[in-house]
């Protein structure tokens, strides 16, 4: 069976984009990934990359009036959130005979197949994820939300539809960087989605969104990883290597979740290099990578004493 995927980056998440989609040639063995350019050195890149079942969309042909009427009043993430449920839709009116469209975040990268996420969606019409905060995070529930706006899967029935609808009419509305009447980004609507709407899976796979934020939760001697969230890590370029680094998390998972993740976002950055040598990615520098790491072993050393 044929997966189908959609995302959306700038030039600023491109290597996290590229990162997703090799995961995806990895674990996934039938998809079609539709990518959400948001500035013309993105689409001209993946363009040149010739990137194997998948198609690029930009963003002149993407944007309607309603988008564009709030695009000035807000941050460039911002407007990046406001677009999220837009996206779905547009592919789902563009692709009439889609059965479903799954929405993933750019900064998620699969080590293994998601069969099992699908598994569990069934004959369902919405799937949403829950944050599984660990305790020492359970206090970010309340302005980040219940669930995780990462992976996101929507039958292309009335039911869900309704639900994309009524989530674009929202975020066009209010969508910002701040927690606000329980509202937050493109995020907090999803809390009432079970009670809103018919046939919401709520996950349960433990091996999904694994993330800073439940890592400690999560038992590899348990349950295979399926997909990590590498949502607000640092990344450096090491000259050329690229190493993504969260001092949250110990030797072991490192080891084996942002060891592979750094390989690939430097296997990419090789690749994109060849098209375009000057293209700045925003990458942390060797040298603020080594300010940070003495800067840990101090810290760590005060915290033995």
């Amino acid at each position: 069976m044929t997966r189908n995927f959609c995302t959306y980056f700038d030039k600023n998440y491109m290597l996290k984009g590229l990162a997703l989609y090799h995961s995806l040639l990895r674990h996934c063995q039938n998809f079609n990934l539709w990518i959400l350019c948001f500035d013309d050195i993105t689409y001209d890149i993946l363009k040149k990359l010739s990137l194997k079942n998948v198609e690029l969309i930009k963003l002149y042909d993407f944007e309607d009036e309603k988008l564009l009427a709030v695009k000035s009043g807000r941050k460039v993430f911002e407007y990046c959130w406001t677009c999220t449920p837009s996206l779905p839709l547009y592919i789902l009116k563009q692709n009439p005979n889609l059965e479903m469209i799954t929405y993933l975040d750019a900064d998620l990268f699969f080590y293994d197949s998601p069969k099992s996420v699908y598994d569990e969606f069934g004959d369902n019409s919405i799937m949403i994820i829950p944050h599984n905060f660990s305790e020492d995070q359970k206090f970010r529930e309340k302005t980040s939300g219940i669930y995780n706006v990462s992976m996101l899967i929507f039958r292309n029935d009335p039911n869900a539809l309704e639900c994309l609808n009524w989530w674009r009419e929202r975020c066009l509305e209010w969508c910002f960087d701040y927690y606000e009447d329980g509202k937050f980004g493109d995020q907090l609507y999803l809390n009432d989605w079970p009670n809103k709407f018919k046939k919401v899976c709520v996950l349960e796979n433990p091996g999904a969104n694994v993330a800073s934020w439940n890592v400690r939760k999560y038992n590899p001697s348990k349950w295979p990883l399926i997909f990590y969230h590498f949502h607000n890590i640092r990344i450096y370029n090491i000259f050329g290597k690229i190493i993504a680094k969260n001092q949250n998390i110990n030797g072991i998972e490192n080891k084996f979740i942002f060891s592979k993740y750094s390989q690939t976002l430097t296997d990419c950055l090789s690749d994109v290099k060849k098209i375009d040598k000057k293209i700045n990615y925003n990458l942390e520098s060797a040298f603020k990578y080594v300010l940070r790491e003495i800067k840990n072993m101090v810290i760590f050393r005060k915290e033995d004493q």
